[in-house]
């Protein structure tokens, strides 16, 4: 690793030159610019919206880079209808700085922008899911508690709470007889993420409950949870979840993804990891971590192929 380290930069270095020079011969050949030569030419979701993101952050021309910097800037604090007025402003910059016509290039700003609006749409929600993070669960707060009871009725309705400070909070998967505790290192998303999961897909979180409790197969269910919140949320930190959001964007007809839609990442990541380790037969709760660790890989990999989407279509299987 050490020596590709030191050479792999000298390799970019003369690399580099000769893509300029690819990129000069595609633009006389076929009169096009970089940009209009990938919303014409790759395939709608991630592979398209990849090459665009890719394209704009790595322009030298200084109108764009302009652009960019002031969209980042821009993007965290945008409400749905300010994050909308990004795509037509990007494409009047661009377009300018690419003298491309809109009478001879009709499509391009609407392909164009589509992109634009999903790149800036999943920095925004980069934001959003860093700012539930941060938040401490706070037990003085009457929001934070009433969330944290709404849980265990969704999970538990047949069994009454004793006591906000009770073993029974066990029985879920918490480590102790408090669970705030247990919200330290993913904050309120943790807990959030829970919720999420047992309102819209209570069958399934209960099914997974279900087997978290499993004599010789269970795992403590919350630990898990707040496990895959770290998870989910260090997929999108590192990008990797991009292929999953672009192409959800697409498929659903959206314009951008949205705190909702890593909720349901979140849910689809917990099915799944449940049945993957019910399928690996661990020996006990020691093997989590290695179990953990193959199954984030097989995400990963995934995500790698520029045609995936998770989809929440969580299905219980009876027995």
């Amino acid at each position: 690793m050490f020596i590709l380290d030191k050479i792999l930069p000298f390799i970019f270095s003369y690399i580099r030159p000769l893509v300029g020079v690819l990129k000069w011969f595609l633009h006389a050949f076929t009169r096009l610019s970089e940009l209009q030569r990938i919303c014409y030419g790759a395939v709608e979701g991630a592979s398209r919206t990849s090459q665009v993101e890719r394209s704009l952050t790595l322009s030298k021309i200084p109108q764009i880079r302009r652009l960019v910097l002031d969209l980042d800037e821009a993007a965290p604090y945008v409400n749905d209808a300010e994050l909308m007025e990004f795509a037509p402003r990007a494409a009047r910059v661009v377009m300018q700085a690419k003298r491309i016509k809109s009478n001879v290039h009709p499509d391009f700003a609407r392909l164009f922008g589509t992109c634009v609006t999903s790149i800036w749409g999943y920095r925004r929600l980069m934001h959003q899911v860093e700012q539930l993070r941060a938040e401490r669960y706070d037990s003085d707060n009457l929001e934070h508690e009433q969330k944290l009871l709404r849980l265990w009725q969704l999970l538990m309705p047949e069994a009454p709470l004793t006591g906000r400070v009770s073993k029974q909070w066990q029985d879920i998967g918490f480590q102790g007889d408090d669970p705030k505790t247990d919200f330290r290192g993913m904050g309120m998303l943790g807990l959030e993420n829970l919720l999420y999961f047992a309102t819209a897909y209570n069958d399934a979180a209960k099914h997974v409950l279900l087997h978290s409790m499993h004599p010789t197969l269970g795992y403590t269910y919350a630990i898990v949870g707040i496990n895959l919140t770290s998870m989910a949320f260090n997929l999108v930190k590192t990008g990797a979840a991009k292929t999953h959001f672009y192409n959800l964007v697409v498929q659903h007809r959206q314009d951008f993804s949205t705190v909702e839609d890593f909720h349901k990442l979140y849910c689809y990541l917990f099915f799944e990891f449940d049945r993957f380790w019910m399928e690996s037969d661990p020996r006990n709760i020691m093997d989590f971590r290695e179990i953990y660790q193959a199954f984030e890989i097989t995400k990963l990999e995934a995500l790698h192929n520029d045609s995936t989407i998770f989809k929440t279509n969580l299905i219980v299987e009876s027995v």
